[in-house]
């Protein structure tokens, strides 16, 4: 079992308590980019974590580690000329396909929509992939 220190660890696993669900890790990692606020990013990533980013092309750019994915979103999630709108998302087990649309200036061609896939266990955000639509 992988050691998960803080700040990347879920404290509470009793038999009152277990590790969030896919669905409100994934809600308080949206809420952490929609409110630019990357402290909500602090407790959802865990040690091994790898990020495959939609970019640059042609086949992104791959971040391992805890500190290195949490550096990343938390760069993205508090850059407030980035707008980015979560639309309705699925969930399947761990999985989660989170489509999306990321605004950065006021012309249209300064749009684009997207889609992550990300993987929880116990709680915590072990891969994420992003594609972006051409």
């Amino acid at each position: 079992m992988t050691d998960r220190t803080a700040p990347f660890r879920v404290t509470t696993t009793t038999a009152d308590t277990t590790a969030r669900t896919t669905r409100e890790v994934l809600d308080r990692y949206n809420e952490a980019f929609r409110t630019h606020d990357p402290t909500l990013l602090d407790d959802l990533i865990a040690d091994d974590c790898v990020i495959e980013d939609s970019g640059p092309a042609p086949h992104g750019l791959r971040r391992e580690g805890g500190p290195a994915c949490l550096a990343r979103w938390s760069e993205l999630a508090g850059n407030r000329a980035l707008e980015f709108t979560p639309e309705d998302a699925e969930v399947h087990g761990d999985l989660a396909v989170q489509p999306w649309a990321l605004q950065w200036g006021e012309g249209g061609n300064d749009r684009v929509r997207g889609v992550n896939l990300l993987r929880i266990r116990h709680g915590l955000i072990v891969e994420a992939r992003g594609y972006v639509k051409a």
